[in-house]
């Protein structure tokens, strides 16, 4: 049963163990209401895909405590620092080159090499963050497609048969802004607004010596939360729902091999370690999805002829992962 609670010390001490033991966490921002959980544990960051019911792996916001944190996780530049010390906190997201020595992980990103940044205007989001030592990846915290929560209430409504459930949710009151964060992205050269939101083009422009345009149509190439997501493809073929696998070919494996075996004789269970990766020896989804980016990148080289994929279950957040299968699949054609 969701706990829904005033933010005193206690609470919140409760909730930052709750992060840092994986789990997910509903907090107040001065936007919405925000699904957190820390941006650097996969496994915990596919709880809040399945938990929304998110139907793809879209890039995600990461919340920091201040600008100092965030410049770990980002590349700042002079715009980026200027647009920090005018808007935040505050309702500005920025999408910047991801850090080098970046912790944000890839599911947090959708395997992009980018990273959506914010350091939210609320004393009870910053105070959990503050807590965790971590950034928090934090969408709106209702299940996709419905009403974004302003209130605490909405979220007990939104995700009350959430699975997994979310196990707390802090009551910081009504939203100030009530609407989601503008998305700036400053990856380019020009700078563009991806997400409308309270800080406006001409509100930017101020601070920038250059113009600020609008981007707001869906797009193949995203670049933000709220916008089609291209997926990531690798270089060479994927083979899906494979029931065997070639001598060449790299195997992204789900669950037991006992009957996977290798075309001309063998099992695939004696395959070089470099050959395969598993998502989950136990057929664990969520272990899979938090695991996906990284095996797909490990196999993704040129001494294999294909990536042989083995059938994972459409339930659940697997039809995220057999979605994003699909995708990746169709582009590498």
């Amino acid at each position: 049963m969701t706990k829904i609670a005033a933010p005193i010390n206690d609470v919140l001490q409760e909730a930052a163990a709750l992060i840092k033991a994986g789990e997910v966490v509903a907090f107040p921002t001065e936007t919405v209401y925000g699904l957190g959980a820390d941006a650097t544990n996969a496994k915990a960051v596919a709880k809040i895909f399945a938990a929304k019911g998110r139907p793809s792996f879209n890039p995600l916001i990461s919340h920091g405590f201040d600008q100092e944190q965030l410049e770990e996780e980002g590349i700042f530049d002079s715009r980026a620092r200027a647009l920090a010390d005018q808007f935040w906190p505050g309702p500005l997201t920025m999408i910047l080159p991801k850090h080098p020595r970046a912790r944000i992980c890839d599911l947090t990103r959708a395997g992009l090499e980018t990273v959506a940044l914010r350091v939210p205007d609320h004393a009870v989001a910053l105070k959990l963050i503050e807590t965790c030592g971590v950034p928090l990846a934090a969408p709106s915290a209702n299940r996709s497609g419905t009403l974004s929560p302003t209130s605490p209430h909405h979220v007990a409504a939104s995700l009350a048969d959430a699975v997994p459930p979310v196990p707390l949710i802090l009551a910081g009151g009504a939203c100030a802004v009530g609407l989601e964060s503008t998305v700036i992205d400053l990856t380019g050269r020009e700078v563009v607004i991806l997400r409308a939101g309270a800080i406006s083009a001409e509100d930017i422009e101020q601070y920038l010596d250059e113009s600020v345009t609008y981007e707001l149509t869906p797009t193949e190439a995203p670049r933000s939360p709220g916008q089609l997501l291209r997926h990531y493809a690798p270089g060479i073929p994927m083979r899906l729902q494979a029931v065997d696998v070639a001598a060449d070919e790299a195997l992204l494996a789900f669950g037991p091999l006992k009957f996977m075996g290798i075309k001309g004789g063998g099992h695939a269970r004696d395959l070089p370690p470099h050959q395969i990766r598993n998502l989950s020896e136990g057929g664990d989804l969520l272990e899979a999805a938090a695991n996906f980016f990284a095996y797909l990148r490990d196999l993704d080289q040129p001494e294999f002829s294909k990536i042989a994929v083995m059938d994972i279950p459409a339930i659940g957040i697997g039809i995220a992962i057999n979605e994003r299968l699909s995708r990746a699949a169709k582009a590498g054609e």
